[in-house]
């Protein structure tokens, strides 16, 4: 028998409303599990989780795009996100952004090719008093400077291993 990627998603949403419960309040834990397992939500998954949850699939959707850390677009392994509060900017975002856009070479909302990083900006990440401050996926940096770029990024890519992912195409998640 023939098992898709779509009977694959299903299945992993089932476990996942029977992790989470078939009620609106599982909603964000779902949609996060989605997005750490496929690096997307897809439409199809938003479809699929409403129809389990017994919602409309617009509030699905307003939820995923409302939440910056949630997105229907591919992520990549990585996600960088940037504080650019003022108290970061004050205490050099500018620089930070700059040496990570030379490192990676993309810009902010950008996937690398690779699909290993995924540049994005966020608005506060609460580390004002230690800024420039990052996260990368769940882990926090402060007082970033230019300099600790590359060793930051050369530690992901360490973590990573050897391989390369390509992007999941949107039909997939």
């Amino acid at each position: 028998m023939l098992n898709t990627q779509q009977d694959r998603l299903m299945a992993d949403i089932d476990q996942m409303v029977a992790a989470h419960g078939s009620t609106r309040s599982g909603l964000i834990p779902i949609l996060q599990d989605v997005q750490q397992r496929y690096h997307a939500i897809s439409d199809f998954a938003m479809q699929v989780i409403a129809d389990r949850l017994g919602i409309h699939p617009v509030e699905v959707y307003s939820v995923v795009t409302f939440y910056s850390f949630l997105s229907d677009r591919y992520q990549g392994r990585f996600v960088i996100r940037l504080c650019r509060t003022i108290s970061c900017a004050m205490a050099g975002t500018t620089a930070v952004a700059q040496q990570l856009r030379n490192d990676l070479g993309i810009n902010f909302g950008q996937t690398t090719e690779d699909g290993r990083f995924t540049l994005e900006w966020a608005n506060c990440i609460g580390m004002c008093d230690q800024g420039p401050a990052m996260l990368i996926n769940d882990q926090v940096f402060t007082a970033v400077s230019p300099e600790a770029v590359h060793d930051i990024l050369a530690s992901c890519a360490k973590a990573f291993g050897p391989h390369t992912t390509q992007p999941v195409e949107e039909s997939h998640a």
